[in-house]
């Protein structure tokens, strides 16, 4: 590639970022579902695994 192509290339990207608005799901609600999966992941690992021995 050529310098001249990778200048544009990286104009258009950066021009494309900047037309949309908003994203349609706040990064918050991302990040709560995430971490109410990982929780309930993790008290149903705790839940499952609390009553056996180690052997």
């Amino acid at each position: 590639m050529s310098l001249s192509l990778l200048h544009t290339a990286v104009l258009r990207a950066s021009e494309e970022v900047e037309h949309h608005g908003d994203p349609a799901v706040s990064p918050w609600v991302i990040g709560g579902l995430a971490l109410a999966i990982l929780l309930g992941m993790l008290f149903a690992l705790m839940a499952f695994g609390g009553g056996r021995d180690h052997s």
